[in-house]
């Protein structure tokens, strides 16, 4: 099973930026979709991002403008920058590929995002 290993959260000031990590044990290229989530305590997981195998990406009206999914096939990585945070998007934030054959879904770990002065 390819293994989802994500980096880059921590705390950030609002209006600061991060960029999140999604790096794969294997080629992403067959990937049919990657993207992101996020879960904040006593809220529902809800999309953040998502990229097509080509390249069609997608984000909800709360992040929109602000967040930007990026692919990097030859580093099997999945990068989410994240620019004018608001205490709002903290959260937990997963990474997700799903398999373009076997439609099987894979999770990162999850990495912590707190934006808060």
């Amino acid at each position: 099973q390819v293994q989802l290993v994500e980096s880059g959260g921590g705390l950030v000031q609002p209006g600061g930026s991060l960029r999140l990590s999604c790096a794969a044990s294997r080629s992403i290229f067959s990937f049919r979709s990657m993207g992101w989530y996020r879960q904040a305590p006593g809220k529902q997981r809800e999309l953040v991002a998502t990229i097509t195998s080509g390249g069609s990406t997608n984000y909800p009206d709360s992040v929109k403008g602000r967040f930007t999914i990026v692919r990097d096939n030859a580093k099997n990585t999945v990068y989410l920058q994240m620019n004018s945070l608001k205490p709002e998007d903290t959260a937990v934030y997963y990474c997700k590929f799903l398999g373009g054959v076997t439609m099987t879904e894979y999770w990162g770990q999850g990495t912590q995002v707190t934006v808060s002065s």
